[in-house]
């Protein structure tokens, strides 16, 4: 019976290879920079581009079936949840920064100490997390919306403990894609990436549009497509299958910290974007009321699905650099930043044009047609908002790459300037010369001054050859 089962998990284990493809890690060394970059970037550029639009449908499915306190209540609590992600985050990307040098070292057994040591102390801080979560579920909720009503406050509390009770399995799965991507598996990353994802709108039709359940039922498919996501990938490194495999050996402290510095600048930019979202809606209720708020909303429903496409595209070379950097090819490094520029400029001029000539046909699609004022509102923001496009795919580029050469202050440099500073700086004095529009136009101007700080940054690094 045993054996059995032995040639059935063989098997599947085979069929999963098959679709991510017969080559490891050795693919960063092997592949021309152009090849490489088709290989690592289009896979996860789909997967993020279908993970954004299921964020418009999720948030669809809550707002209209189950209510507008339910859709503020997810709103209220996503910030706390998104900072539990963000600290394996950090994690899993300072981790997968070191195990792609160490293999491209030929190092295997001490990358696979990191990615094993890494997983363990994810869970166990997850754990931690999940337990805090449901017992001040309340407590939390009320600090963070004191003046929100008692069905949002109990819609709240609801979500909150659903994610608590699955927390301890979904950040694994978001550190374990990281390593998936790191053996040169982008395509069967993708692919279960967006299985999970299809999985969670099946589940939200049947449980809230056929069944009429509330936002419980939100929570909990969220938390088992990315529970059963996390199970594959963690089931996929068993034996050694993979170029890193499970361990019982341990990093030192040492490394631990090295592993938390060069991961620090995700964190702090994940934990500045919620700050950024505050701090943004303040300007635009003096300067719009809840007309501009809403109006924004629509701007960043477009802009996170061209958001997210650059920011696949460059984590999803964060490997390969890294890869490259640990068998001393400086040359192919450079090549490969090379094609990440220009695919994000592209990416960035295409998005800008169709920023500023589909507004009247875009927007109606998020708003009512009798709601002119936020129609027009909408439009203009649109269109001036744009310009960001212009340059505001440097920090995001360079950042991912600092990174990926281990230069955490760097990295933590451009993403806290970029993502936080820069910006409620401008917000002030854009705003005192324009009002709402200087608030559209601030992320064009701030993206401006970062470009010139982060190019700055960039021309004074020495790249020298490790070996």
């Amino acid at each position: 019976m045993s054996s059995e089962l032995g040639y059935y998990r063989n098997v599947v284990a085979g069929l999963f290879l098959f679709l991510g493809g017969i080559m490891e890690s050795e693919i960063f060394e092997k592949l021309s920079p152009t090849k490489l970059f088709f290989r690592c970037a289009i896979p996860s550029m789909i997967t993020m581009a279908f993970g954004a639009l299921y964020q418009v449908a999720d948030g669809l499915f809550v707002g209209r079936f189950i209510g507008g306190d339910a859709l503020a209540a997810v709103n209220l609590i996503m910030p706390v949840i998104m900072m539990v992600f963000a600290l394996s985050d950090m994690i899993a990307v300072g981790a997968s920064v070191r195990i792609s040098m160490l293999l491209g070292e030929k190092k295997q057994e001490e990358a696979s100490e990191v990615f094993s040591f890494t997983i363990k102390i994810i869970f166990f801080i997850s754990c931690l997390l999940g337990f805090i979560g449901s017992v001040f579920a309340e407590s939390v909720l009320r600090f963070l919306a004191p003046g929100a009503s008692g069905l949002a406050i109990e819609y709240g509390v609801t979500y909150i403990r659903v994610y608590a009770l699955f927390t301890p399995f979904m950040p694994v799965g978001f550190a374990t894609d990281n390593f998936l991507r790191v053996c040169g598996k982008e395509r069967l990353s993708m692919w279960i990436g967006i299985g999970t994802q299809a999985l969670n709108i099946i589940m939200d039709i049947f449980l809230i549009v056929f069944l009429g359940q509330g936002v419980w039922a939100a929570a909990f498919t969220s938390c088992i497509a990315m529970t059963l996501g996390s199970g594959i990938m963690l089931w996929l490194f068993l034996g050694k299958r993979m170029d890193i495999y499970y361990t019982k050996k341990n990093i030192s402290a040492k490394d631990f910290l090295r592993i938390l510095a060069n991961g620090s600048s995700e964190f702090f930019s994940n934990v500045s974007m919620s700050v950024m979202s505050v701090v943004l809606n303040l300007f635009l209720l003096k300067y719009g009321g809840t007309t501009a708020v809403a109006a924004f909303s629509v701007v960043m429903y477009v802009d996170s699905i061209v958001g997210m496409l650059i920011f696949g595209m460059c984590g999803s070379l964060q490997p390969a650099v890294s890869y490259c950097y640990g068998a001393g090819l400086i040359d192919k490094v450079r090549a490969i930043f090379r094609r990440i520029l220009i695919g994000a400029v592209v990416l960035s001029g295409i998005s800008m044009v169709f920023m500023q000539f589909a507004g009247p046909f875009v927007v109606p699609i998020f708003i009512k047609s009798d709601d002119t004022e936020l129609l027009n509102i909408s439009i203009v923001a649109i269109k001036l908002f744009s310009f960001s496009y212009l340059v505001g795919w440097v920090d995001m580029c360079f950042s991912s790459y600092f990174t990926a050469l281990e230069r955490p202050i760097r990295s933590l440099i451009t993403s806290g300037f970029g993502t936080l500073v820069f910006p409620i700086m401008f917000l002030f004095v854009l705003t005192e010369q324009w009002g709402l529009h200087g608030i559209w136009l601030m992320p064009a101007v701030s993206g401006t001054i970062t470009a010139l700080l982060t190019i700055i940054l960039a021309l004074t690094m020495k790249l020298t050859n490790k070996k």
